[in-house]
């Protein structure tokens, strides 16, 4: 979870917060639309299955790495928050989703990303989803949000679970510790 003395901060001015997010991520959006390429046919059928309204709309802009906003408060909101992880697959702003470059041809990551595409859809907009989806990490972290893990769901129902999470049992007599470098106490 989120260090709650780094977060203080966001959740005293979290509408503040939301408004400068808000604009970042429509300025975003209308970048990637007016850049980007539009979904293959086999993608926008995924989009359907995922729930988007209108996937017709949606862009997606490759990336070396995702932006982070220029403002200085976006930027320590972002990282207090622990929302700018370098190996995120992409980033959806509505309609408008950066992907990053070795995430390209991953069909599993881009559903995830239009899973939230049809939150934003359901939600009524960018405003009122981001004020959801940053509250709900600000409250639980980002991996256990609601609508994180709705996404996380709909990508494995389209695509079939995740193919990196780790499968491999604990050492026997360590079940739920980690196991200890040999050469060390544990």
């Amino acid at each position: 979870m989120n260090d709650p003395i780094s977060l203080r901060p966001v959740r005293v001015n979290f509408q503040w917060y939301l408004a400068f997010a808000a604009s970042w991520a429509l300025s975003q959006e209308r970048l990637i639309l007016k850049k980007g390429i539009p979904l293959t046919t086999a993608q926008l059928n995924d989009a359907r299955l995922a729930g988007v309204a209108y996937p017709h709309r949606v862009r997606l802009l490759v990336a070396e790495q995702i932006p982070l906003p220029a403002q200085p408060e976006l930027r320590a909101m972002v990282e207090a928050m622990k929302l700018n992880a370098p190996t995120a697959a992409g980033l959806s702003l509505r309609y408008g989703i950066y992907v990053r470059s070795e995430y390209l041809g991953s069909r599993q990551a881009l559903v995830h990303k239009l899973a939230h595409t049809a939150q934003y859809e359901r939600l009524g907009g960018v405003r009122t989803f981001l004020e959801a989806y940053l509250y709900q990490c600000l409250a639980v972290g980002k991996i256990a949000a609601p609508l994180e893990q709705e996404a996380t769901e709909v990508a494995e129902r389209i695509c079939g679970p995740a193919p990196d999470i780790p499968t491999a049992p604990w050492p026997a007599g360590r079940a739920g510790k980690l196991p200890v470098p040999s050469g060390t106490s544990g």
